[in-house]
């Protein structure tokens, strides 16, 4: 799996554990990436982590809501990750680990991408990495990764 691609599976993971029972061992899996920033940093995205997740339990849409988070986890965790390297494999145990907690309707995702004149769309849904590639040209493809 490319760095790229663990990035928005750990993101994709994080969000989907917000307001779950799998939230304790997701929340203290992400302090543990982070407490290689110190104390400091360490406590910070521990409150950012408890302040997103209580938006997504007192929302009405909760899938709405932690789409608008999922972009904000993964700078958080591209930083960490470009930062230090050497917190990739942890990272992937914590996605295995959560994913593997997930109640069954957070393991079930439901994602539309488009390319369209070449362009690619490379998406993450359930831990499987999804490439599409659309042939150039006008009208060059609409089909959708699901």
């Amino acid at each position: 799996m490319m760095l790229e691609e663990l990035i928005l599976a750990g993101g994709t993971t994080v969000v989907g554990a917000m307001a779950t029972d799998s939230w304790i061992a997701a929340r203290g899996g992400v302090a543990r990436l982070f407490r290689r920033r110190g104390e400091d940093q360490q406590a910070a995205i521990e409150a950012q982590l408890d302040n997103n997740a209580a938006l997504v339990a007192r929302a009405d849409d909760a899938e709405r809501v932690r789409q608008s988070l999922l972009p904000v986890w993964l700078l958080e965790l591209e930083s960490l990750l470009d930062q230090h390297p050497d917190a990739v494999d942890e990272l992937r145990e914590l996605i295995s680990e959560v994913q593997k907690r997930l109640p069954e309707t957070q393991r079930a995702w439901v994602q539309n991408n488009v390319a369209k004149d070449g362009g690619q769309v490379f998406a993450v849904q359930g831990g499987n990495v999804i490439v599409h590639q659309a042939p150039p040209g006008p009208g060059g493809g609409t089909g959708d990764a699901q």
